[in-house]
């Protein structure tokens, strides 16, 4: 799990009615977000950033928390408390008492916990009843008995303690963004496009709203995206546009026939990748005028030179295109080498190229 960095500002986690605060908390994101793109407003006055990338561009943790420090005290003139932690509920805990929990200790961090902060007075009450004192004991408890005695909120709660999520329910502002957005003037953040993963979700709105950062920034062209459209191999149908373009009207029903079928690679690539294909006496296979393989293709050689073994393979397929205009021959292979990966090449100009990779 990615270690956060959460920044603590208690004079701005109280929303004065001047709209000082707002102004300040747009501020304070926009000098953060130079830091780390990814930075999120969790709720007035706490923000968090994965701390990795930062760490690694300024040359360790030390020096990112010195420079989040220096950060909120030129911005809003106070002191801010950090912590760093894995998971949004135990790096707010961290923040809140000024702890750097190591990586992989914060299991033991949060089970260390008193139940208070889960933020349910009569929970921790009863539990105490009971002899449970901390979120580890809470944990510890099955969850059919945790479902006997209380309701199906606890059960959230208790999956909170065994750390199966790792934030609370009420830990965001669902709203804040919309109204930062509105401030900034950003009113198209969260209509412009669907978010990348279809189903909108918390990280989705993160990774939505540092893509328009970076765009307003470095320009529509900083972003793209891949778009379908019709074709016959993976290689065709797979272009780069700038993300957020509007999705086209027109869609391509066209038959495509010798199109090759599913599954599609997961990966194409934009500059094909020359290769060799040898058979079991280390000689060339080739293509034949009719679409015939010279011999069964035993391993893959590219250009670096790296040499893996083919344990499984299927086709070619042959295509023939533009027969009246640009005469155009290829085919397709797909292939399983010894170490895992799964690749499709075609063969075209008499020579083979990797063209796309299969998750």
């Amino acid at each position: 799990m990615e270690q956060l960095l959460a920044v603590w500002v208690e004079s701005l986690a109280i929303e004065q009615p001047d709209g000082s605060t707002l102004r300040n908390t747009v501020a304070l994101a926009d000098a953060l977000e130079m830091m780390c793109p990814f930075t999120e407003v969790v709720r007035l006055g706490l923000y968090v950033m994965p701390l990795r990338g930062p760490s690694r561009f300024f040359g360790g943790d030390d020096a990112v928390l010195r420079m989040v420090r220096q950060c909120v005290l030129d911005v809003v003139g106070v002191e801010a408390k950090l912590g760093v932690a894995e998971g949004l509920f135990c790096a707010e805990l961290a923040a809140h008492r000024e702890v750097l929990v190591p990586r992989g200790a914060s299991d033991a961090f949060r089970r260390a916990q008193p139940l208070e902060v889960l933020g349910r007075k009569d929970l921790a009450t009863t539990c105490q009843r009971l002899g449970l004192h901390t979120l580890g004991a809470f944990a510890d408890l099955e969850p059919a008995r945790v479902a006997e005695r209380f309701n199906q909120h606890a059960l959230v709660l208790h999956r909170v303690a065994r750390g199966e999520l790792t934030e609370l329910e009420s830990q965001r502002d669902r709203r804040l963004g919309h109204r930062l957005a509105q401030l900034r003037g950003d009113t198209d953040l969260f209509e412009e496009q669907q978010g990348f993963f279809g189903q909108r979700g918390a990280e989705d709105d993160r990774a939505e709203a540092a893509a328009h950062r970076v765009r307003r920034r470095l320009g529509a062209e900083a972003i793209v995206v891949a778009n379908l459209h019709g074709g016959r191999g993976p290689e065709d149908r797979a272009t780069l546009v700038p993300w957020g373009s509007p999705a086209a009207v027109v869609r391509d029903h066209a038959p495509w026939p010798g199109r090759l079928a599913a599954p599609s690679p997961a990966t194409t690539l934009a500059r094909l990748v020359p290769l060799q294909l040898r058979d079991e006496a280390n000689r060339p296979v080739v293509l034949s005028a009719r679409g015939v393989l010279s011999a069964t293709p035993a391993a893959v050689i590219f250009s670096s030179p790296l040499r893996r073994e083919i344990v499984w393979f299927a086709g070619p397929w042959p295509l023939v295109e533009r027969w009246w205009s640009r005469h155009r021959r290829r085919a397709h292979l797909q292939m399983v080498l010894a170490s895992g990966e799964a690749l499709l090449v075609v063969a075209e100009s008499s020579r083979w190229w990797l063209v796309g990779i299969y998750d």
